[in-house]
């Protein structure tokens, strides 16, 4: 497949490490601060300090290799578990969760967290509380019935999915598809937490050209209300990191509970 068609994450995948380096570093030349690292500690940070969202289990289902969303969760769940739809993926989170050599550093997101949340607290003591949450780190397939199958994951308290949508669904059917297969995980209740890219249809990693589904705060509003889902927060935010490596026009942070 030539460098210049559109990939499908999920089908072709990505390096990892370069997308952690190109949009999630930092680096004095990294420009995306603002939009995929303060944005959605920020707005996580905030809403687990409200202390309604806590339980036994979150199910993290996001893009890439990230780990920095999962700071302000870890404070209210101890057994965190990560789905990842590529290998590649799962090998470099795992680098940084069992502190190999060459891990990609993740102090300075670690940092922003601190200082949101506006507490005394170690770098150390952060990390070490998401490596001990996250246990559980696994591939899955989101076109299958059971998305672990043969394994059944029990249901769980809260799912958070940051960025992957964006870059797996090819349409408003997959959209809808995959926020309804999210609420079949949850409890009655249960809580589902989305972090989006706004209007972009594509990203860019090393040579690859990654396809970005485009869509805008109402359809995700109205599809995730459709689907069962009671809103309790919906905030966006204009893009400020501009570059040709991606094209979206702002982020979306929702946070919503499944009606019982």
């Amino acid at each position: 497949m030539a460098s210049c068609t559109r990939k499908l994450y999920h089908v072709h995948g990505f390096d990892p490490r370069q997308h952690l380096e190109h949009y999630f570093s930092d680096k004095p030349d990294m420009v995306f601060e603002e939009d995929f690292l303060i944005f959605p500690i920020e707005n996580l940070t905030k809403t687990f300090l409200e202390g309604h969202i806590r339980g036994d289990v979150l199910i993290d289902l996001s893009l890439g290799s990230m780990i920095h969303h999962l700071y302000a969760p870890s404070e209210f769940f101890k057994n965190i578990i990560i789905l990842k739809v590529r290998d590649r993926c799962i090998l470099e989170l795992k680098r940084w969760l069992n502190t190999r050599t060459g891990a990609f550093e993740w102090g300075h997101a670690t940092q922003l967290h601190i200082n949101i949340e506006g507490k005394s607290a170690e770098l150390q003591d952060k990390e070490g509380k998401v490596r001990e949450a996250a246990q559980h780190v696994a591939k899955c397939d989101l076109d299958k019935q059971n998305i672990m199958d043969p394994v059944v994951l029990p249901p769980a308290d809260c799912i958070i999915s940051v960025f992957l949508l964006d870059c797996i669904c090819k349409d408003q059917d997959d959209y809808v598809r995959y926020i309804r297969k999210f609420s079949e995980l949850l409890k009655p209740g249960g809580h589902l937490i989305l972090i989006g890219v706004i209007n972009m249809t594509y990203f860019t990693v090393g040579k690859d050209k990654i396809h970005g589904f485009a869509y805008d705060q109402d359809l995700a509003r109205k599809t995730v209300a459709a689907e069962g889902f009671v809103i309790d927060k919906c905030v966006t935010k204009k893009a400020t990191g501009i570059s040709d490596l991606v094209d979206h026009k702002g982020v979306l942070f929702i946070a919503s509970h499944k009606e019982k």
